[in-house]
């Protein structure tokens, strides 16, 4: 008797048909392959600083593994990390941490995916930037939320339009989300407009996910944080990291400051999915916080250089306008001079020029007639990027 097996067809949950992707990783595979196949390729497109991470932060994790850190540890983190983490975010914004308040993570993401997770229901309305951070929109469909876009209107250098935010508040929304300083623009929130949305919100319950990942790598001025104001620090889930000030995104290490009761969900959250954030990691975080800081002023001040580069190089291409960033690592240029779209544009400089970049539109809708560059490359790479670009442009026009 023979025994026919039969293939199964996958039927995946519906929900999976709601959940986005991020598009920085599926341009750098394409990218590599590009490179695989003989091509050159300069690499504008990742968001991630090209620094090392510092070695007095290498060695404390290699030291942790000899101490034996390999091994779980709190969902929450180590208290050690939290007490640090509470210790250095409270001194560099003005406000008072519990180490309780903390809780860490492997890279920041989940921290937005707990949140979202943990606060939004159903039909819940959740306003978002858009512009902004794919993953954003993407969780909040993921769970059935209504994300409510608000704009960053390019002619504020990208900066929050407090009053048209105020005006999308309803009695469902659930959250805010905020990014400052922000990806893909670069734009970084006023302390008056800061201040402004403080007292807006006052009148509302929703919470805030106050994404600051970039807060460290501010140009000009100092961070302003929506905790900062009166009653505002019990309403907001603060998301920062180690990935972008330290370099060190492959360590995969984040963490949100939140009231407790928020704070034990989050922790439940991590028991459910991760268990824990890696120990021998966390042993380094501390050491990234309390030990020598030259690694992050000379990076922000290569970051400083290079954004001028940046920035001149575009605005001399026929059909680009960039204004200056001011925070973050991106340029956000403005190319519908070019009269080509923003992903036929992105597509066309990759696969023609040899320069990686993303398509405004890989961060919503409203990012169609913008292209996001980052400059976290090499002065030369980047005065490369631009020849190729101007060669390319030059080109079309002929």
């Amino acid at each position: 008797m023979s025994t026919e097996l039969r293939s199964s067809k996958l039927v995946l949950a519906e929900r999976m048909s709601r959940l986005g992707s991020e598009s920085a990783f599926d341009v750098l595979v394409h990218a590599r392959a590009l490179e695989a196949s003989g091509k050159e390729v300069i690499h504008l497109e990742i968001g991630e600083p090209d620094f090392p991470t510092a070695p007095h932060i290498i060695e404390a994790a290699a030291q942790a593994m000899r101490d034996g850190f390999t091994h779980y540890g709190p969902p929450a983190g180590l208290p050690r990390l939290r007490e640090a983490i509470a210790e250095d975010a409270g001194r560099r914004r003005g406000i008072r941490v519990d180490p309780a308040e903390v809780v860490v993570t492997p890279g920041a993401k989940p921290i937005m995916f707990f949140t979202i997770l943990a606060l939004v229901e159903r039909g819940d309305e959740v306003l978002y930037p858009n512009p902004g951070f794919p993953i954003y929109e993407s969780m909040i469909n993921f769970v059935g939320g209504h994300g409510v876009p608000y704009a960053l209107p390019e002619d504020r250098e990208f900066d929050v339009d407090v009053e048209e935010l105020l005006t999308k508040l309803t009695a469902r929304t659930k959250l805010v989300i905020l990014n400052s300083p922000h990806n893909p623009t670069g734009g970084v929130m006023s302390g008056a407009r800061v201040e402004a949305l403080a007292r807006g919100l006052a009148g509302h319950d929703a919470m805030v996910l106050s994404d600051e990942i970039y807060n460290q790598l501010i140009f000009e001025g100092e961070h302003v944080s929506l905790t900062q104001f009166p009653g505002m620090k019990e309403r907001t889930i603060l998301l920062d990291g180690f990935s972008k000030t330290y370099a060190m995104t492959g360590w995969r290490m984040g963490y949100g400051i939140m009231r407790t009761d928020v704070a034990e969900h989050v922790a439940r959250l991590m028991t459910n999915s991760n268990s824990c954030t890696a120990s021998f990691s966390q042993m380094a975080g501390i050491a990234a916080l309390r030990g020598d800081q030259t690694c992050v002023t000379e990076m922000r001040a290569e970051f400083r250089r290079r954004r001028a580069v940046m920035v001149e190089g575009l605005n001399s291409i026929p059909g680009f306008r960039c204004r200056m960033p001011h925070g973050a690592f991106y340029v956000f240029p403005n190319i519908s001079g070019t009269g080509i779209g923003s992903r036929r544009l992105a597509d066309a400089l990759l696969n023609e020029a040899g320069v990686a970049c993303l398509s405004g539109t890989a961060f919503g809708a409203w990012g169609e007639g913008y292209l996001r560059f980052s400059y976290a490359n090499s002065i030369e790479n980047i005065q490369k990027a631009l020849e190729k670009i101007e060669r390319w442009v030059a080109q079309q026009n002929t």
